[in-house]
């Protein structure tokens, strides 16, 4: 896991040199995977070598295509989407939420099932919804970091009932079912059979994408926008407010 956060740490220090958006989400999946690093040296899990295998493989899943982005070969349609949507003038939330979106919805369910192939899938269920457990409690305290450098994110709010949770709800809150649901469905194919599973998986992902980008209601997308104009807007200047205690 060590290695992985050192590849998370040059995803980030690359992005806040060049002030690339995509450090944004790799700044939270960093905060996600020393998380469950120091809960698997605490032994915290059920099984807490095959978490830390687990969790290698999770995050491969978005190294292998954040390399394959900027070495220009294929990667899945989500992860495009949201890699290629960098310098759309979207909020941070909304940026961070693409990468939340693929890596769980997605990348999840692939690396549960990978792992548990000819074991017993049901035998990691509660170390998996221990890990969309930790990745929730940190997407709920980096929504109360994000008023350091989107002060307008409270407008959310005001525009339609708990809007702003409502696109991470989207996201994150149903994506724990429909991850887990993924993971089972990919692990009775089996390796050599999950080719076309994983495409419908992937288009739905990017659906879903789509709408955390370009939310149907006029009024949200008006006041993303609104909002986005406060925003700061130098990538290390975000990544240091939201990592400050």
């Amino acid at each position: 896991m060590q290695e992985v956060l050192f590849q998370l740490d040059e995803i980030i220090d690359s992005a806040i040199a060049n002030n690339d958006r995509i450090g944004f989400f790799a700044f939270l999946y960093r905060r996600v995977t020393a998380e469950i690093l120091k809960e698997v040296q605490l032994g915290n899990f059920e099984d807490n070598a095959r978490m830390e295998i687990f969790d290698v493989a999770f995050a491969n899943y978005y190294l292998d295509a954040y390399n394959g982005y900027k070495r220009q070969t294929p990667i899945s349609k989500s992860w495009q989407f949201a890699f290629g949507s960098k310098n759309e003038p979207l909020t941070i939330l909304q940026h961070i939420m693409l990468g939340i979106n693929t890596h769980i919805n997605l990348d999840l369910g692939l690396a549960a099932s990978a792992v548990m192939q000819g074991k017993e899938i049901s035998d990691i269920e509660n170390d998996f919804n221990t890990v969309n457990s930790i990745l929730g409690n940190i997407v709920n305290e980096m929504q109360d970091r994000l008023s350091r450098v989107s002060p307008l994110l409270f407008l959310l709010d005001l525009a339609g009932k708990n809007t702003d949770e409502e696109i991470i709800n989207f996201s994150l809150g149903k994506a724990r079912a429909f991850s887990w649901y993924n993971a089972n469905l990919l692990w009775g194919l089996g390796v050599g059979h999950q080719d076309n599973a994983i495409r419908q998986m992937d288009l739905a992902v990017l659906r879903l994408g789509e709408f955390i980008k370009s939310p149907k209601s006029t009024l949200i997308n008006y006041t993303l926008n609104f909002i986005g104009k406060f925003e700061e807007k130098n990538v290390g200047a975000v990544i240091s407010k939201l990592r400050k205690d």
